[in-house]
């Protein structure tokens, strides 16, 4: 297929149609509009655990040890701290709450528990209901309440675990304690280790925080409920601010970019057209909105930012020339669909790398942004420019005000000047300052290697402090008020463990073997530093021993059987384990037993409590090296376990889709470029400072102590998609000017024509996207500063190294001789030089870089005294201050020598064939 032929009939129906483009694409706008009030959400962290073989396997411990009929029940924990929580008056105010909450019949509470339960127990043996219990607390002296403190640490295994860590026994205190709060809940509660955006027990402890907050006395109400409730909240509040931020920085930019208002409508309709596609898109293939595709809106502003800034500055370049509105819109989508096909296909490589992942939400991260991706390339290669020819026209025929329309870089200016430094060290020593680069990337990739991995609750939820600046946003921006970080940063600096630190063992084995319950019991002697232990080095645990010995110490006929049956008198059976297990399931343990045993009596699951504080991977290699002591077959899984899965299934996408997009996208520009130019290696030095920036990414993460994580996975893979964008129009564009120019002038018109659109799409894309930073949970807010880094490497990658790659390509792959005298598919252009590049070869500069050695060409170092470059390629000097000027000489000179040839003959612009007024 003869790909030009295509490019010439868009060219030819965007400047022959545009009307009736402009009205198919509001249509297809339309259309895409009603998908958009389908659009659900998806929050927490349950989204990414989901499928995962570790997760599989916690839920199916959840479901196989709970009762096959019963109702669903949930948790809610009441944190209380205070100078001493075990006084009369503290003690009293935690009672006081639990019953008020158990006399709402709306909470559905089952039971209660905590510190001061068990301490009123001590005082009233027979006081079982929490009216008898507040009773007994209130008739107790100080004295009496120490004494039962005491009582109560000696005798129950559980009332130290309820205590912050600085509890003294002795003097009967300790600043902070948890209680529970038992409900009965409607079906829906999740058995598995992640926590959503919804939960049945939401509304109830919702209205438990008013309820006790009727009580005197420091208590707050924690569970799983409020960390949804926050889950879900946290996204509305991060849009909020995000996206006005977004539109004042983009709208800024823009404007200096377009300096244009006309232009800058077109731009924007163009950026909200793009938006509306990709999420109606979603809304129509049912895929919800999570935390993950916050990050997809200013991606795709980035890549439309980027394409509408250039299809602005290259028509501007031709009708600075004076060429008609419709011989300029063809120059320029002839030169620019290209490049934006390429940058397109690129870019959906990087993104659809993340297809690989076993985390589904980074899955349909990579589905929705390679989606966004192509409807961005349609709007912006074909709609876009439509629009704009439409509105030129209306131009001509009605007073519509018109502000600048000059390119930015163009000749003369500040802007010019700077850009071309890269032109200037690639003519001077191309391959010693390329060699250096390489080296300097190949030491950040090393340094990279030591990014972490993280998965945590904490990477989805607000910092415990937010700015003044963001508590103090009008309505409806000020975000809600958010308690669970600064809550879980008390319980991890307060107790040893919570309940959410522990891990659990599944062991399948037959229990009724005289050894079963002895081995289990074994298997928590001296464990590894993670898990909590006992005075005498055993494994705090719960399990179906602890089950029984609970039940020896309530009845005494139990306990009788269980002493018959113990022949080492440790208090745990080791013969006849069928008679004291029947025993335990007619009994009113029943219930209490069937959660750590099968019916069928083949498997049980022990619970380890682990230290608050640890890491997910030493808590995670402690926990698998304790199933091992198991004799029987025991896995180790839980929450930690499965979060810390999450983690090395995050290292392995990160990596994974890196390697992927690295090489699916190497190969597209080998393909391309042939077919193309007919040269596959310019596409290898289209890809050097891609690779270069995603070292200096990946070094940036460790260096600042950004960890890879759900959302943070996708960097390296993205920052080749959305990188390659500026090298991919760096190339094309030398490719178009190296047909009619030689090798300086056209990376000097490259740097210049092309590098100003950059600059400002840059500027934009980094503001605009950056302003993630301002999200509310620290994920987004990484994610966002580091793809505005990725963008600022990409842009000075492609126009300070990347010169010196096409240097050194043109030099031992390029074009054949003469081929800058040839007319090419770049049709007219701009002149951006200080006099008009003829392409004319020197001869004296062509006769002497046949002296020149192999190691001087490579070097770059080839020149002759008078500062003439011996590039094989050439037809530039040097001058004194490394300018480079065309083969025909300085312009001073020249216009000093000859000012009546200059005048009478001046140069042309090459016309295309495919872009003359014939067409």
């Amino acid at each position: 297929m003869d790909h030009q032929r295509v490019i010439d009939r868009i060219d030819e129906t965007i400047v022959e149609r545009p009307g009736r483009i402009i009205l198919a694409f509001l249509l297809v706008t339309a259309v895409f509009a009603m998908g958009l009030g389908s659009v659900g959400t998806s929050a927490g962290t349950s989204q990414f655990t989901t499928g995962l073989p570790a997760e599989e396997a916690f839920t199916q411990v959840n479901e196989k040890f709970s009762p096959t009929f019963a109702a669903d029940t949930g948790s809610t924990s009441l944190i209380q701290h205070n100078r001493n929580v075990l006084d009369r008056e503290s003690l009293l105010n935690m009672l006081r709450a639990q019953e008020r909450l158990q006399e709402r019949d709306s909470l559905r509470v089952i039971s209660t528990g905590g510190a001061a339960r068990i301490v009123a127990t001590q005082l009233d043996p027979t006081a079982t209901t929490l009216d008898e219990q507040i009773d007994a607390v209130e008739g107790a002296t100080a004295g009496e309440i120490d004494r039962a403190v005491a009582r109560a640490a000696e005798r129950s295994p559980q009332f130290s675990g309820l205590l912050s860590n600085d509890f003294n026994p002795e003097s009967a205190t300790a600043t902070a304690t948890i209680g529970s709060v038992s409900h009965e809940v409607p079906a829906g509660l999740s058995s598995g280790s992640g926590q959503g955006g919804t939960s049945p027990l939401t509304p109830i402890q919702e209205q438990s925080i008013f309820v006790v907050s009727t009580v005197e006395g420091s208590i707050q109400v924690f569970g799983s409920g409020v960390l949804a409730s926050e889950f879900s909240n946290v996204i509305l509040d991060s849009l909020l601010i995000v996206v006005p931020a977004a539109v004042i920085f983009i709208t800024f930019f823009l404007i200096i970019a377009y300096r244009d208002l006309m232009d800058l409508l077109l731009g924007v309709v163009s950026l909200v057209m793009g938006i509306i596609w990709t999420f109606g898109f979603m809304g129509l293939a049912g895929i919800p909105f999570s935390q993950m595709l916050i990050a997809v809106p200013p991606l795709l502003l980035a890549v439309g930012i980027d394409f509408g800034i250039h299809a602005i500055n290259r028509y501007r370049e031709e009708r600075a020339h004076d060429y008609s509105i419709e011989e300029s819109m063809r120059v320029t989508t002839d030169q620019l669909i290209v490049a934006f096909f390429i940058v397109t296909g690129t870019t959906v490589i990087g993104f659809a790398a993340n297809l690989i992942s076993d985390l589904g939400p980074i899955r349909d991260f990579g589905v929705v942004a390679s989606v966004g991706i192509v409807f961005t390339f349609l709007i912006f290669g074909i709609f876009l420019p439509a629009a704009k020819v439409w509105m030129d026209r209306k131009r001509e025929k009605y007073p519509i005000p018109t502000f600048s329309q000059t390119p930015m870089g163009s000749e003369g200016s500040a802007l010019g000047s700077v850009l071309r430094i890269g032109v200037v060290i690639a003519n001077r020593a191309p391959a010693i300052f390329l060699i250096l680069i390489l080296l300097g990337t190949a030491g950040a990739g090393y340094y990279a290697t030591g990014v972490s991995t993280s998965f945590a609750q904490e990477d989805f939820l607000p910092p415990e402090d937010n700015p003044d600046w963001v508590m103090e946003l009008p309505e409806p921006f000020r975000p809600h008020e958010y308690t669970v970080t600064e809550t879980t940063n008390f319980l991890e600096d307060k107790f040893d463990s919570t309940q959410s630190d522990s891990v659990t063992m599944y062991v399948e084995g037959r229990l009724e073997k005289p050894t079963a319950l002895e081995s289990i019991h074994r298997a928590g002697d001296d464990p590894p530093d993670t898990i909590i232990t006992d005075d005498g080095r055993h494994a705090d645990s719960t399990s179906i021993v602890t089950v029984i010995q609970d039940r020896a110490q309530r009845n005494e006929s139990f306990a009788r059987l269980v002493d018959r049956n113990d022949r080492n008198d440790n208090g745990i059976p080791d013969q006849n384990l069928g008679d004291v297990y029947d025993a335990l399931l007619s009994s009113p343990a029943r219930g209490q037993a069937l959660n750590y045993m099968t019916e069928d009596r083949r498997a049980t699951r022990v619970v380890y409590t682990v230290e608050s504080g640890a890491e997910q991977g030493e808590i995670t290699a402690d926990a698998r090296e304790m199933a091992d002591g198991f004799r029987f077959h025991a896995v180790a899984t839980g929450q930690t376990v499965v979060f810390q899965a999450v983690s090395d299934v995050i290292f392995m996408s990160a990596v994974e889709s890196l390697a992927l997009a690295l090489l699916g996208a190497t190969l597209f520009l080998l393909l391309v470029y042939y077919v193309l130019e007919g040269r596959a290696t310019l596409g290898i030095a289209n890809v050097i400072p891609i690779i270069t920036t995603v070292s200096l990414v990946a070094a940036t993460m460790r260096f600042a102590a950004i960890p890879f994580n759900a959302i943070t996975a996708t960097m390296l893979a993205i920052t080749i998609g959305l990188g390659i964008d500026y090298s991919v129009h760096v190339t094309h564009r030398f490719a178009d000017e190296r047909r009619e120019h030689d090798l300086v002038t056209a990376l000097d018109r490259t740097v210049r024509g092309t590098g100003g659109a950059l600059l400002g799409s840059m500027l934009t894309t980094v503001f605009g996207i950056g302003v993630l930073g301002l999200a509310l949970f620290p994920a987004i807010g990484q994610f966002g500063i580091l793809t505005a880094v990725s963008i600022v490497y990409s842009f000075l990658t492609s126009i300070f190294v990347l010169p010196a790659a096409l240097v050194l390509w043109d030099r031992f792959v390029g074009y054949d001789e003469g081929a800058a005298a040839t007319t090419g598919g770049g049709g007219p252009s701009p002149d951006l030089g200080p006099e008009p590049a003829t392409g004319t070869p020197n001869p004296d500069v062509a006769a002497s870089a046949e002296d020149t050695s192999l190691t001087e060409s490579l070097l770059g170092i080839g020149s002759s005294d008078d500062g003439t470059d011996a590039a094989a390629n050439g037809g530039a000097t040097a001058s004194g201050n490394g300018d480079a000027t065309t083969a025909d000489g300085d312009a001073e000179s020249a216009g000093e020598d000859s000012p009546d040839e200059t005048e009478a003959e001046p140069t042309e612009p090459t016309a295309d064939a495919d872009s003359t007024a014939e067409d």
